[in-house]
């Protein structure tokens, strides 16, 4: 009896054994990131700031608009950080993924970029200009080259649709969408590119002082945000996550790294529920 009650007892400790360690692998469950290059720097030190919280991140570089979307709904990473987001309103909408964003991360202000001229007033007649081709970052693209006053709008543009929006071009300027991993390369090419500031760093550039003009950083439309699936929005490790990207050390890393580049945000995702009025 003695033999069977050790046995027994034997076999209870093992299976607890079993189930403790079942239970620890889904608490240290490595939570995947899906990022672009420029922005990996800024994770790499949030994943050190996760795991002080006994939360293990794995970040991946995604360099493209649209895999890191793809990804999140198919469950390939639980979390990405790339986006504006009005790019993410309108791909989600177009692709009818149930994904929804649960923080705010930095602004990155759009550039209009040259290797000809240092000053628009250098601009001549006639001159190629190339824009990103997806739709949210054309209107971006569209609109600061209205800023620029190089270009007119249709009244009432909010930055949907193309080049057919411009009513005024008064030096012709032939202004030509190009894929966005394009557009810092194109410059061999054209006179002005108008690129987003993580291609700038990617293609060597420096967004704060290489740009003959520079977006504005306060519009809510162009914060760059944290997405994950809908059914994980009030996930306690994500939105941990999301405590730890706002904190004053990954602030002041990006403000140092950066230079300028790009503007954190530390503002509540309910902060940019108004964005398509600002």
């Amino acid at each position: 009896m003695k033999h069977l009650k050790k046995s027994i007892g034997v076999i209870l400790l093992g299976l607890l054994l079993i189930l403790a360690a079942c239970g620890s692998d889904k608490d240290s469950k490595v939570v995947k990131v899906g990022t672009s290059t420029a922005e990996s720097t800024t994770w790499n030190l949030v994943k050190e700031l996760a795991e002080k919280e006994d939360i293990q991140i794995e970040v991946i570089k995604i360099d493209d608009y649209v895999q890191p979307n793809l990804a999140l709904a198919d469950g390939e990473i639980d979390i990405n950080a790339f986006q504006t987001v009005v790019y993410f309103d309108s791909f989600i909408e177009d692709r009818d993924l149930d994904l929804t964003a649960i923080g705010t991360t930095n602004i990155w202000p759009m550039g209009i970029y040259s290797k000809e001229i240092n000053d628009l007033d250098e601009l001549e007649d006639g001159s190629q200009v190339a824009v990103p081709n997806d739709p949210t970052n054309l209107g971006r693209a569209l609109l600061l080259l209205e800023k620029a006053e190089l270009i007119t709008l249709e009244e009432g543009f909010d930055g949907t649709g193309g080049v057919e929006n411009i009513v005024d071009n008064p030096k012709n300027l032939d202004v030509t969408p190009v894929d966005s991993g394009q557009t810092a390369r194109s410059l061999d090419d054209v006179t002005l590119a108008l690129i987003n500031s993580d291609k700038a760093i990617g293609a060597g550039f420096n967004p704060t002082n290489d740009p003959v003009f520079r977006e504005d950083e306060n519009n809510k439309a162009y914060v760059n945000i944290i997405a994950a699936q809908t059914d994980r929005k009030d996930d306690e490790v994500l939105n941990k996550i999301v405590e730890i990207y706002h904190t004053d050390e990954v602030k002041e890393f990006i403000e140092q790294e950066f230079e300028g580049a790009a503007v954190p945000v530390r503002e509540p995702i309910s902060f940019l529920d108004d964005y398509q009025q600002n």
